[in-house]
């Protein structure tokens, strides 16, 4: 069975900008000196058992270090992302201090084989990105969220 994972796009309007979601550079190792193809909608593993709307909350609180600052959430569906996982995501309209973002941690044998255990943040950096620039850094799984977001906004 394939692992599933929810997740929340926060997203705001700039008078200047225009449309620009939240979205953070993934942490660790393996992604630190990535950009293009290495930014992520904060998201989530969950099981059967769980309610991924209820997950997707959970997990943009783990990753931001704040709950998401708002009531309604809009369902924008599921993508397929490499390896098969499934993603299903709600988008919401909001706004908080990006740069004030502190992700909870995961632990990594790095260097591998070296026996040495380390603490890497999930999201080391977050931002708010307009769709185009968005486009270029998410992951290639998760792009079609920004359409879906701007077809609910039209």
């Amino acid at each position: 069975m394939p692992r599933t994972s929810a997740g929340l796009l926060l997203y705001r309007r700039h008078h200047e900008r225009g449309v620009e979601v939240l979205v953070g550079h993934m942490g660790g190792p393996f992604w630190a000196r990535k950009d293009a193809g290495a930014w992520s909608i904060p998201k989530g593993e969950h099981g059967a058992d769980e309610e991924p709307r209820d997950v997707a909350l959970r997990e943009f609180a783990e990753e931001m270090g704040t709950p998401a600052p708002v009531t309604d959430l809009v369902p924008l569906g599921e993508v397929r992302q490499s390896g098969g996982k499934r993603l299903t995501a709600w988008a919401a309209e909001g706004d908080l201090d990006a740069a004030a973002a502190v992700s909870n941690t995961f632990t990594l044998e790095w260097p591998p084989r070296s026996g040495r255990l380390q603490e890497f943040p999930e999201i080391d950096r977050a931002a708010w990105m307009p769709l185009d620039e968005a486009r270029e850094k998410l992951v290639r799984g998760q792009v079609p969220l920004l359409d879906r977001l701007l077809d609910l906004l039209r």
